[in-house]
């Protein structure tokens, strides 16, 4: 019965292998644009791009405003007595 079952898996794999590569061959080739798929991948990763950029600016220039800025001195106050 180990000996029925292991050689249908082998041949299912052979000939699982077998027809993909004669599909493969047998599709018509890729156009010369991008597909729609792609262009929707590319633009939701330029938008997480976009997003993370915007408060990484917006602390940049915090940080530089912080820095750059004059910075208030507390007057300390001293009473003789």
């Amino acid at each position: 019965m180990k000996n029925i079952i292991r050689n249908s898996v082998v041949a299912l794999i052979c000939v699982a292998t077998m027809v993909s590569t004669v599909v493969a061959a047998t599709t018509a080739p890729a156009e010369q644009g991008g597909s729609m798929l792609l262009t929707l991948f590319i633009g939701f990763f330029a938008l997480i791009v976009v997003f993370q950029l915007v408060p990484a600016c917006l602390l940049f220039a915090g940080i530089l405003k912080g820095l750059f800025s004059r910075k208030q001195e507390a007057k300390h106050e001293t009473t003789s007595r």
